[in-house]
This record gives C-alpha cells, structure tokens and sequence, in this order.
C-alpha cells in the first residue's frame, strides 16, 4: 500500500511556523514535530528549508487578496482601501506579532538567501503592480490626482505598509495602521 503524502501537512506546519516564529528561528525539526510527522519525510519532498520557504511564501501572497484590487465591480479608491483594511484586519487578529511574511523574510533572509531574495522581488513588484493599476483606474476616474505615477505609488504604499507593520509589532495598539490610511487616503490619494 502507498503511503499518503504528508507534503501538504509539512507546509502547513510550515506556513504557521515562519509566519509565527520567522525563517531563522525555525528549523526542519520544529516544523516536521508540528506537522506531526518524521524529520526524514521533509527531505522526501523538499531539498531544503530555503526551499520549502518559497512554497510557504506564495501561499501567503495566495492569502493577500491581490486580484480582488482588479474587481471593478467596486469603486477604485474603495478597492484600494478594503485591501489595505484586510491586511490590518489580518495583523490585527494576532495581536500585531505575526507580520507580514514578505516582510519578515525580507528582514531575515534575503540577504543571505538569493533564491528567497528572487521570490521576495516577484512578490512585492508583483503587490505594487496591482495596487499601481488601481491607483490608474482612480486616476481615470478622478477619485486619484493624476499629478503622481501610479507604479511610484504602488511602490510607496506597499513599502509604506511594510514599514506600518513594523510600527505595529512595536506599538500594538493600531496608531502606525491608522497613520498609515490618515496620509495614504486623506492626503496622498486624495
């Protein structure tokens, strides 16, 4: 009889592993004995940890709501905002301590990890692209000035957001998240 494949399980323990304690912090051991299976199984289905961290890092930007930013059954502006609301809303539920994956990889192994870096650079141009055609959309709606660039715009806002977070783990108390939507909503997009 076949034995089923408990890949899935692995990056499962993993994605709440890395997004709870960080990469650096998690070795194969703590994320196989939370998966409940053998250390031996990892290496039947990832080279490494480095490896199983990409996997782990596209199933949370499956989790960020990106192609609802497309949606224009709802107004640009409105879209834009619910997006950034989901995020804090996301933050928020663990009381500020979990961050952003992207984030707290970019923090911890990017620097030494360039497959990692690679995937970071994909996941947050890919972010900023969808949130400067939003910003377009406003733009060509009037709801947005179009004094700006949107790709500039996307950019900040997914960077500025990044930054909010980091405010967040350190104050938990909401004030970074609501400087953040005071001057991204009511002046810069405004």
């Amino acid at each position: 009889m076949a034995r089923a494949s408990v890949r899935e399980q692995i990056v499962d323990a993993a994605y709440e592993q890395f997004h709870r304690h960080g990469y650096n912090a998690c070795g194969v051991k703590l994320i196989t004995d939370s998966a409940g299976v053998p250390k031996g199984s990892f290496y039947n289905h990832f080279a490494s940890k480095e490896a199983l961290a990409l996997v782990v890092m596209e199933r949370y930007g499956d989790t960020r709501r990106v192609p609802e930013l497309a949606d224009r059954t709802v107004a640009p502006l409105a879209r834009l905002r619910a997006h950034f609301e989901f995020l804090a809303a996301d933050i928020e539920k663990y009381g500020y301590e979990r961050g952003c994956v992207f984030g707290n990889f970019s923090n911890e192994a990017a620097d030494h990890s360039p497959a990692i870096r690679d995937g970071l650079v994909t996941a947050f141009a890919t972010w900023a692209a969808a949130v400067a055609d939003t910003i377009r959309e406003a733009q060509a709606d009037g709801s947005v000035t179009t004094t700006q660039d949107p790709e500039v715009l996307g950019r900040f806002l997914v960077n500025a957001w990044e930054g909010a977070i980091v405010g967040e783990r350190a104050a938990k108390d909401g004030s970074a998240f609501a400087a953040f939507f005071t001057i991204a909503f009511g002046t810069l997009l405004s």
